[in-house]
């Protein structure tokens, strides 16, 4: 079970939050793989997602691949308690317009999500892993990019986002993230 850490609410009435847990374990609407271009989900957290969800996923994601770094395509969750798995190529760490590309990755997931009417979804730490984004930018850039589409689309039916984050490490640095722009946990 993913323990809440920090929850705010946007003047729109939808939340960000930050939760310590399994994003494969998350019951939204949709999770989000942290995928590469061809969407070969073999290791970090695209392993984890088609292990706990089953081949389906891998399945429906070759006939999706490739995407460009910086899109998003859905499939369906297998398994999963979600209904749905976005999958969003973030850019690996030194291939030049990392943060624009990041960026543009969690909005296309965030847009998805509201074309597919859905209200709940759950973020890991895109392209922090084994594409080495340095985590305390990741943390800045999916963060902004969650309060910009809230204000962009305040009237979305997409409510409820959280970035569910395994390792404790990462999750203080976007502990950190939500506390410079919002305060202390209350």
């Amino acid at each position: 079970m993913a323990a809440l850490v920090y929850c705010i609410q946007m003047p729109s009435g939808q939340t960000i939050s930050l939760y310590h847990g399994d994003l494969t374990q998350a019951r939204v609407d949709a999770i989000v793989n942290a995928a590469n271009s061809m969407l070969s989900h073999g290791g970090g957290v695209a392993g984890a997602i088609v292990r706990q969800g089953g081949p389906v996923i891998q399945e429906e994601s070759n006939r999706l691949a490739p995407v460009p770094v910086g899109q998003a395509v859905i499939t369906s969750a297998g398994v999963l308690p979600a209904r749905h798995v976005i999958h969003a190529v973030g850019p690996r760490w030194g291939e030049g317009n990392e943060r624009a590309k990041l960026r543009s990755a969690a909005l296309s997931a965030l847009r998805l999500a509201e074309l597919y009417d859905l209200t709940s979804i759950a973020l890991p730490a895109i392209s922090s892993g084994i594409f080495g984004f340095p985590k305390d930018q990741c943390a800045e850039i999916l963060v902004q990019a969650a309060v910009d589409f809230c204000a962009m689309h305040p009237q979305s039916r997409l409510r409820d986002i959280r970035f569910t984050l395994i390792d404790e490490p990462t999750v203080a640095v976007f502990c950190a993230e939500f506390e410079r722009r919002w305060g202390s946990r209350k």
